[in-house]
Order: C-alpha cells, then structure tokens, then sequence
C-alpha cells in the first residue's frame, strides 16, 4: 500500500464513522451556541468592546472554542481504537508514522471545519456579521491552522493514555485554560502582567487574535506574529503526534 493510499483510507474510515455519529457534531455545536447566544445576549446587553456590540467581539471566540473542543476531544478516538481491531491492524501495516498522523488528522479536520461553516452561517444570519467572501475563506484558513495545531494535541494525548477517564481529566485542566486565557472572552488590552504573560504563553490566543482581525477588524498582533506562532504550534504537535504513534507502534 502507497503512502497516499494509506492516509485516505485512514481519512475515509474515520470519514464514514463521522456520517454514522451525526449525534457528536450536534453535541459538540451546543456549548459554542449556548456560549454564543445566552452568554452573549445576556452580558452583551450592558457591555460592548472594540466598538462593536459583545456578541459580536466573542464571536471569533467562540469559533476557536469549537475547533479546540472538538479537535482535542477528537484524541479519545485513539483511545476507543486500541480496544478495537481497527488501529492495531494499522500499527502493522507498512506505512509510515506520518501518514498515519496525516490520515488522523484529515479525519479531524473532517469533524471540525463542518462546524465552523455552521457557526460561521449563525453568525452572519443571526448576529450580522459582515464578511466578504475573500474575508469567509481568510478565516477558514486560521481555523483549518488552528485545528490541526489542536488535532495533532488530540492525538498526542490519546496515544500516550489509556483510558477515557484519563483523558477526560486531562482535558478538564487543558481544554479551559487554552480558552479561558486566549481572549475569546474579553479584550487583551491593559491585563494584569501576569494575566498578559499566560495569554502570550497561549498558542490558541494567536488564533483568537488572528480571526479577531479577520471578522470584527481588532488584532492586537501583528498578522506575521499570529501566523509565526500558529504554524510553529501546528509542526511542533505534528512532531509530537509522530513519535507518539511510533510509540504505540513499538508497545502494540
């Protein structure tokens, strides 16, 4: 089997599993919402950032907090396939640990880049927000960067546990801190310093930050930065998944 070959089988298996379980992007797409149009209405209704209305400044947000939700849940799946048959016969197989990352990661992007086309139409029939279309396919971009930085997170995280348990803890103290701290939620201007510091040390804030710019026309980055350190992050994980399958490849 070529390497292409094998990273479209390993995306069209987890392509016809993403069809059968419609029920996880639904679930999935509940919290961004409910974030987006309770949180939203209700704070939103005394408070405005950057010149526009606080639906609106979280929106790109919230965009972000569904491809990181999404994209590191995505790694319990790993977990799930060491029980099943299904990964060990592809931890035998002769392809590389790269085209087994970039097939798992295809898969992911599968599950989340639908959802950001769903946020994205709320957004611009619900809340009015104006885009042009040079301006919607610019933040599917920084999403699809951002998403596989996360994936490669997922991924790396479900190869090195070993129980559902596990890795849903781990998310607890992951998952909340990379949202709460990227600015999704309130401007970065004049923070506390140490406030400042965890945001630089942020990866996702550069995302934020990025389709800030994009959507409501406030980046506080300059573009070369946000995109600098998105793509550094998004090698990095890729690294990090690599040798975590080749990992399991060894002990399987």
């Amino acid at each position: 089997m070529g390497e292409l070959e094998a990273i479209y089988a390993i995306w069209l298996r987890e392509f016809k599993v993403y069809l059968r379980e419609r029920e996880r992007v639904i679930s999935s797409l509940i919290s961004p919402l409910l974030w987006l149009f309770a949180f939203g209405t209700g704070l939103g209704s005394s408070v405005s950032f950057s010149g526009v209305n606080y639906q609106q400044f979280i929106f790109p947000g919230i965009i972000t907090m569904s491809i990181l939700f999404t994209s590191i849940f995505y790694g319990t799946y790993i977990i799930w396939d060491k029980r099943l048959d299904f990964l060990k016969a592809v931890l035998v197989a002769p392809i590389s640990r790269s085209s087994m990352v970039a097939g798992k990661v295809l898969g992911g992007l599968t599950d989340v880049m639908p959802q950001v086309l769903i946020i994205l139409i709320a957004g611009i029939l619900l809340l009015g927000i104006k885009l042009s279309m040079l301006s919607i396919l610019y933040v599917f971009g920084i999403s699809l960067l951002i998403a596989i930085g996360l994936i490669c997170l997922g991924l790396t995280l479900g190869a090195n546990m070993s129980s559902p348990e596990g890795f849903s803890l781990v998310m607890t103290f992951l998952l909340w801190p990379l949202f709460l701290f990227s600015g999704a939620l309130y401007p970065v201007d004049n923070l506390p310093p140490w406030l400042a510091w965890v945001t630089h040390m942020d990866p996702v804030a550069y995302g934020v930050d990025m389709l800030q710019g994009a959507i409501i026309g406030v980046q506080h980055n300059p573009v070369y930065l946000d995109l600098a350190v998105l793509i550094l992050f998004a090698i990095a994980m890729a690294i990090t998944a690599t040798i975590s399958f080749g990992r399991m490849q060894q002990t399987k």
